[in-house]
């Protein structure tokens, strides 16, 4: 496995397209908090947990500031689908080209992303890095996390 970023380390800048095909950037979230979170593959079990998690916690995320950008190296179309089967309400990142996965070390053995979340402060640091995530419950404990690092205000 590769090697992870640590806490400390300035998150690696990306650009790709979300589900709807726009552009996105890691950088022009500068200035409020975000978690990137890697996962597999789009309409999985784990990956459907997780996702659904995120998207039932959404309201306090968006509440408290911070961006949620899910990354699996699924194309756009893929995410589009896997997006409007569960009514997902934050952002897919498509990593088809797996170099976002390459940049923060999460490539795993099949070449999907292995499971990992990277919380990241206002200034792009990385502040906390999940190298184990329980799928079911992970929205939850990242706003607790945050709220414990003092991310959010």
């Amino acid at each position: 496995m590769e090697e992870l970023l640590r806490p400390g380390t300035k998150a690696p800048d990306f650009e790709s397209v979300d589900q709807d095909g726009k552009h996105v950037k890691l950088s022009s979230f500068r200035g409020s908090p975000v978690v990137l979170y890697f996962y597999p593959k789009d309409d999985t079990p784990g990956c459907t947990a997780e996702a659904c998690n995120f998207r039932d916690n959404f309201s306090q995320f968006k509440e408290k500031g911070i961006t949620v950008l899910g990354v699996s190296v699924d194309s756009q179309k893929s995410h589009k689908k896997f997006q409007e089967k569960y009514n997902l309400n934050f952002t897919l990142v498509a990593d088809d080209s797996k170099k976002i996965v390459t940049q923060y070390g999460v490539k795993g053995m099949t070449g999907h992303a292995n499971r990992v979340t990277y919380l990241i402060d206002r200034d792009g640091k990385i502040a906390h890095v999940y190298e184990k995530v329980s799928p079911k419950a992970h929205g939850s404990e990242v706003l607790e996390k945050m709220k414990e690092l003092k991310l959010t205000p």
